[in-house]
């Protein structure tokens, strides 16, 4: 990917994630996956959660796609039925390809609230029912660069020449950018990708001299056509955000609840499979999550 970027991007959509209920109590602000945005390709949800015990989100299945899983502030405790468990804390990373199929639960282990980000990206038609498998990654061992005013850290793809070992089924980048008062980043975006913003914290002029926007908080914005992201930050405070660009599949989505497959013979056997506990859903019909055992869910 070149380091040049000729032809910034401009933001052609702008609006704002406001708090739903989700799971067994949990808030979150979703921007992609709901009526203004059903699917931004490869892209099925983008949750920005808020979960507090005993609520969270217990045992539940997946198919077709990837879970990324960010953590903010807090601590998420998983389980899954292939006996896979681990806590992922503020600024670790979980990549999860559910493939053919997984049944798990995230609930929070500390106290007070954890806050997080959660993709959902689609797999194409041949990787829908490869096996499901993980990638982790701890806060200090992703790795980060800084340039005049600028910081980021590289969860997915390249930036300021820091790669991530992160391996994307579908080819995606997901970086975390702090841009400090007074400072200006371009960020190269291969050019047939679909990319888009979500700010987290403070507030950036995103765009180019033809259409730029002033973006705050919990708003996403979805770039147009060119090769780069350009960021002003003309605020008195840092502007935290994430940059996430992927290559369309441009396939068929037919999505049910969490299964996402391309067709609706695909959906109607998905069900059956996981009523019926084959195909690999097998090791669903013997087990529960520890945690939803306790909080007796």
């Amino acid at each position: 990917m070149s380091n040049v970027v000729s032809q910034p991007r401009s933001v052609v959509r702008k609006f704002l994630a406001r708090p739903q209920s989700e799971g067994l109590g949990a808030t979150v602000r979703r921007s992609i996956g709901r009526f203004e945005l059903k699917y931004f390709d490869p892209f099925l949800v983008l949750d920005e959660f808020s979960v507090s015990a005993p609520a969270g989100f217990p045992d539940h299945p997946h198919r077709g796609f990837e879970t990324v899983t960010y953590m903010l502030q807090g601590a998420v405790t998983h389980e899954d039925f292939e006996g896979h468990k681990g806590t992922i804390e503020a600024g670790d990373l979980q990549w999860m390809t559910a493939g053919r199929g997984i049944v798990h639960s995230e609930m929070p282990s500390s106290h007070g609230t954890q806050i997080g980000l959660q993709l959902w990206i689609n797999l194409s038609s041949k990787f829908k029912m490869m096996e499901p498998r993980y990638q982790e990654m701890s806060s200090k061992d992703i790795l980060e660069a800084s340039k005049d005013g600028v910081k980021v850290r590289v969860i997915a793809g390249e930036a300021l020449g820091v790669t991530s070992p992160i391996y994307t089924t579908t080819p995606t980048m997901y970086l975390d950018f702090t841009i400090k008062p007074g400072s200006h980043v371009r960020q190269p975006i291969p050019l047939s990708w679909n990319a888009f913003v979500y700010v987290l914290e403070g507030e950036g002029r995103f765009g180019n001299s033809r259409s730029s926007a002033t973006v705050s908080a919990h708003h996403i914005v979805l770039l147009g056509p060119g090769d780069g992201l350009e960021v002003w930050n003309k605020s008195s405070k840092s502007v935290r955000f994430v940059l996430i660009g992927g290559e369309p599949l441009g396939e068929p989505v037919v999505q049910y609840g969490p299964f996402v497959m391309n067709s609706q013979e695909e959906i109607d056997q998905t069900i059956e499979d996981y009523e019926n506990c084959v195909n690999g859903f097998e090791k669903a019909r013997q087990w529960k999550s520890e945690s939803s055992t306790f909080l007796g869910y």
